[in-house]
């Protein structure tokens, strides 16, 4: 393909159309929302050159494993991390290269692989103008620690309904929650 000047984020979205990488500053780099793998590398697609990765292993959130993007699609829907769901794709891919087998940091320490600090860290490179970060820390936790709250008592499972009338009291309207919002499948408008 000719070097035409795009970036990663147009060639994912305009010609591939994978939607789940979202477009949220291009092309500023700062927000986050169009993180994806390369060589299993987090990556701010908006500011990598296409030319640039010939011969190189692109992962957007729908590449990433079946089983782990459901993980973290129902740690974020269980603690209520996702909220309108638009940087969430991205900061799946940033928070999922934290395991010791992908960022280089080799076998698992003593106690929790992924600490806290490990994850503030990630979440630097992130905006999210609806939840803060408690709540998408509460779900890294629950993926690399399990679903224990910290009592050691496995969580309640989260009344879906009652979160998306929630909404309501506010905005007038029920909000969508669940595990298609998470991975980015809200229905945006620059993804219709």
């Amino acid at each position: 393909m000719p070097d035409d000047g795009s970036s990663l984020l147009d060639v994912l979205r305009d010609r591939l159309g994978i939607l789940s990488v979202k477009d949220g500053c291009s092309p500023q780099g700062q927000c986050g929302c169009c993180t994806v793998w390369v060589d299993g590398e987090p990556r701010v697609a908006c500011v990598t050159p296409a030319r640039r990765l010939s011969g190189r292993r692109v992962t957007t959130l729908d590449g990433l494993d079946p089983e782990e993007r459901d993980r973290w699609s129902e740690a974020l829907v269980a603690t209520g991390g996702s909220q309108c769901g638009f940087c969430t794709p991205g900061i799946i891919m940033r928070l999922a290269a934290l395991t010791p087998e992908r960022d280089g940091q080799g076998a698992a320490p003593a106690g929790p692989a992924v600490t806290k600090d490990r994850i503030d860290q990630a979440l630097l490179a992130h905006l999210c103008r609806c939840t803060g970060w408690q709540t998408i820390e509460e779900a890294a936790h629950r993926v690399y620690d399990g679903p224990a709250t910290p009592a050691g008592t496995p969580a309640p499972p989260r009344d879906l309904t009652a979160a998306a009338a929630r909404a309501r009291l506010e905005g007038g309207v029920d909000q969508r929650v669940g595990p298609d919002v998470v991975l980015g499948r809200a229905g945006f408008a620059d993804d219709t």
